[in-house]
């Protein structure tokens, strides 16, 4: 900013409106010593008009340039003070978040005169910081003080004392306060729904949302979707359904509001509907911000819509928003799930700044595609620029060694997480342990390891061990392990379908069987594969036998030309992941339209020869599946990246990065 030599000569009374003017004008760090020369300036002039006006001035440009001190300086010399120089002040020690100093500020009004007691815009600023630090006590004795001068019926006043209530812990008393008002405004429900789901009362938030879209007298706004948002995780369909259909049909969508409906889906695992609604939101010409594109990020590598996050990187190129931290994590993660582990290293390579989260990322991408030794030496380089791991790096390492095979190591990692960095393992890293040891065909050392867990194995440890004995043919240990897993997820589908397995394979079908009368018995059903694809700015989802595509038609007669073709290379379907109680020609017929085979038809007939073909799963991919991606990566010259809840297969002319040890 440059400072006017004219505004600092002596000069007539318009002279001083124009310092005033420059006072105004100062509201960055950047503009503190023209600030300063110019309030010394105003000490020179004498008579100078509207002085407790220049005094409020110089509070505010104080405190917008970070500069507190001088801005208490200034109330604290003015001879005039009045509740307005205390108000300003207080609102600047509450935005930066300095509510010791504010609470303290507040208490010291009294004490200066009737010309300073508290109003209206006082108390909702002392009980923000109430609300920010916890001062329950004080907040109480505020809303008493509110109620005598009854500035309750004040809505601002009503909302900021509902807020304090609800922050502090007492959400009932904060619906005391909203029952009790005579007139709400769409803030007031704002406050109320804010106020349950900050005290995890989120049904109760949900429902108080309910309540008041079904008033229809005042339309619900952006600070209504930011509002039951924190309500939303783990949300019942029908809810998030409902949500929806408030944002519809809302008539001002500003981008608060499209954050907030995307974030509810991302945070429930609806992905595809998140990248579908980002699209909505382009064509819609909603400009997003680095909150929008970190949240739908994530997204898109959770289906592989690797167009659509290449599309957002650009965007970020060109809005310079980097670098930034969160949005690089963003990136990592968006190309590793799409298959893209090169784009993910470039990305982190050119981060200026990486923080544990940054390197748990890049690790976790070399892991889970089996390049242990990479993954590994990343470990070491984090350990190297003097980064400290946290129990979810260790997580990323271990996972990293047990899909490589490497026992030792492993093992070496885990005393090394408790002996030197004193991290108390949880169930994550317990079952990266029994997995890794259970794939290195140690099964019984895996289940003496959970026997001597000092904590309760959780059902994923248990799943490890069973999963473990799937691939190893061990029915004892894996019997054992079975009847852990049904007591604790009686109806857990993929359980069942395991120990069936294991049964098929020592040959005791009367066994298989009988697990397969019990699933009957309890209703359970053997969850479906789905598959998602992207083309275009589309992601496609296709289920097991499934005909509903428009492209159904050419889809299936692409696969049967496939199947032939391998099938001259001497592929014959593998059964034994399926379940065993049909005939071996039905299952062979089941195996052939599994969701990935069909994707991978769907792909071939919808791009150009050498596009490669990324495929994400909600489940294990089957080996026959593998078996097959292989034989169609190298008769038709593409790449195939498979993404299964587990881990990534990339499949190169008919080799995978999974070296067959999944």
């Amino acid at each position: 900013m440059n400072l006017s030599r004219s505004l600092l000569r002596p000069s007539p009374a318009g002279g001083q409106h124009g310092l005033l003017h420059l006072v105004d004008s100062c509201r960055a760090a950047a503009h503190l010593p023209t600030l300063r020369a110019v309030h010394a300036r105003l000490l020179l002039l004498q008579h100078l008009p509207s002085s407790a006006v220049a005094r409020v001035k110089l509070i505010q440009a104080y405190a917008a340039c970070s500069a507190l001190p001088a801005a208490r300086a200034v109330l604290t010399s003015s001879p005039d003070r009045t509740t307005v120089f205390f108000n300003v002040l207080l609102r600047a020690l509450t935005a930066a978040s300095l509510h010791r100093e504010a609470l303290l500020l507040f208490a010291s009004m009294r004490l200066q005169g009737p010309s300073c007691s508290p109003d209206h815009y006082t108390y909702p600023l002392a009980l923000k910081s109430c609300a920010a630090s916890g001062s329950l006590r004080l907040g109480v004795q505020i809303h008493a003080s509110i109620a005598r001068l009854g500035l309750d019926a004040n809505l601002f006043v009503a909302h900021s004392v509902i807020s304090m209530y609800a922050r502090c812990g007492r959400p009932n008393d904060a619906y005391q306060v909203f029952d009790e008002m005579q007139h709400r405004d769409v803030v007031s429900w704002n406050a109320m729904i804010s106020g349950f789901a900050h005290a995890g009362l989120f049904q109760r938030a949900v429902v108080i949302f309910r309540e008041f879209v079904g008033l229809q007298c005042t339309q619900p706004d952006a600070g209504t979707m930011a509002s039951v948002l924190p309500a939303m995780g783990n949300a019942k369909a029908e809810d998030i359904t409902f949500v929806r259909e408030v944002f519809d049909k809302m008539r001002f969508r500003g981008l608060i509001s499209w954050n907030a409906m995307l974030s509810i889906y991302a945070i429930n695992g609806l992905h595809v509907k998140a990248v579908e609604l980002f699209v909505r939101m382009e064509k819609d010409w909603v400009e997003p911000d680095r909150m929008t594109l970190a949240t739908v990020l994530p997204c898109c590598g959770q289906v592989s819509a690797f167009s659509l996050g290449k599309h957002i990187h650009e965007i970020i190129k060109r809005k310079r928003m980097c670098p930034n931290m969160l949005l690089e994590n963003a990136l990592m993660d968006m190309y590793a799930n799409c298959g893209c582990l090169k784009d993910a290293r470039e990305v982190f390579d050119a981060m200026s700044l990486r923080d544990v989260v940054s390197w748990t990322s890049i690790i976790s991408a070399y892991g889970v595609r089996g390049h242990g030794t990479e993954a590994i030496n990343l470990f070491e380089n984090m350990l190297g620029q003097g980064l400290e791991p946290d129990s979810i790096a260790f997580v990323a390492v271990l996972a990293a060694c047990s899909h490589a095979g490497f026992l030792d190591v492993g093992k070496r990692y885990f005393d090394c997480m408790t002996s030197r960095y004193q991290i108390t393992p949880k169930a994550e890293h317990y079952t990266c342990m029994v997995d890794l040891l259970g794939r290195a065909g140690c099964i019984s050392e895996a289940y003496d390891f959970i026997l001597a867990m000092p904590i309760k194995p959780n059902e994923r440890v248990w799943g490890a061990l069973l999963g473990a004995c799937r691939i190893h043919s061990n029915m004892d240990i894996g019997l054992l392990a079975a009847d852990s897993l049904f007591r604790m997820v009686p109806d857990q589908t993929g359980y069942y379908v395991l120990l069936s397995n294991i049964y098929a394979r020592a040959g005791r079908w009367a066994d298989v069987t009988s697990v397969r009368s019990v699933m009957a018995s309890k209703g359970i059903k053997k969850l479906p594969g789905a598959s998602n694809v992207e083309i275009g700015d589309q992601v496609h989802t296709f289920h097991v036998g499934d005909r509903s595509h428009p492209q159904s038609e050419m889809i299936y007669k692409k696969l049967e030309e496939l199947l032939g073709r391998i099938r001259g290379m001497g592929y014959n379907p593998g059964v034994e992941g399926t379940l065993h109680d049909v005939e071996e020609e039905e299952k062979e017929g089941h195996l052939s339209v599994h969701s990935e085979k069909l994707a991978i038809a769907f792909v071939l007939i919808n791009t150009s020869p050498g596009t490669p073909i990324r495929i994400t799963m909600n489940l294990r991919t089957c080996s026959d599946c593998h078996h097959a991606a292989k034989l169609i990566s190298a008769i038709t010259d593409r790449e195939i990246i498979l993404k299964d809840i587990n881990r990534f297969h990339h499949i190169v002319q008919g080799v995978c990065s999974c070296g067959d040890y999944w």
